[in-house]
């Protein structure tokens, strides 16, 4: 399965980003394998709006199936769900250790936004 993780950085050892549309970066790791793939997603990083709609359609394109991220607004939330893409808000510390912590069940999928706007 792809999961994708908003990163500060570009590889598994990099700090989750907490902003999923604004993150730099957009690491999708296959789970089995843990070969991972990092975005760039600095196009969004200064959009006036509609930077988690696009973050969510780019992941969506690359086959992500979940997304580990800080905090995920009611757009790009809606977004994902459209995609059937789960989201798992309150992701902290290292990719690597974002993608464990999901894997081993202590990162639950979100059944709503955790932030009302941009962010």
């Amino acid at each position: 399965m792809k999961i994708a993780i908003s990163s500060a950085g570009t590889d598994l050892d990099s700090q989750v980003d907490p902003r999923f549309g604004r993150a730099a970066h957009i690491i999708i790791v296959d789970s089995e394998t843990l070969e991972f793939e990092a975005l760039d997603n600095k196009e969004n990083i200064n959009a006036l709006k509609g930077a988690g709609i696009q973050a969510a359609s780019m992941i969506s394109r690359k086959g992500a199936k979940v997304l580990l991220t800080g905090f995920c607004g009611p757009n790009a939330f809606k977004t994902l769900k459209a995609a059937n893409i789960g989201v798992a808000n309150d992701a902290k510390g290292s990719v690597r250790n974002a993608v464990r912590d999901y894997l081993d069940g202590k990162l639950p999928l979100s059944d709503a936004p955790n932030v009302e706007g941009q962010w």
